[in-house]
């Protein structure tokens, strides 16, 4: 028998855990990080229609452009925002070794 097939199956077995304690501080940081993201995307809606509005009240075509593209890029972060994890939990499994 080979050392690498002796080994393999009890390296498959080893998750990695967080340390004691650090999954409360964790979980805090990590819910900030998603609500700010969720503002980031609100923000950059509002500004972007702003843009538009702005560039239609003053006859400015690249600001409406802008606006529009904005408005398309916000809205295909959020798409990946929420595509993204569940491609990334596919590849990577539970995370074990």
């Amino acid at each position: 028998m080979d050392v690498m097939t002796a080994i393999l199956p009890m390296a498959a077995q080893v998750c990695p855990k967080a340390p004691p304690g650090a999954v409360g501080p964790t979980n805090e940081i990590t819910s900030y990080v998603l609500w700010g993201v969720v503002v980031l995307f609100g923000l950059g809606i509002i500004i972007a229609i702003g843009a538009i509005i702005a560039g239609r009240v003053f006859s400015l075509p690249h600001a409406s452009k802008v606006g529009v593209i904005s408005v398309v890029v916000v809205f295909a972060c959020a798409i990946a925002y929420l595509v993204l994890p569940g491609m990334l939990n596919g590849i990577l499994g539970k995370g074990c070794i």
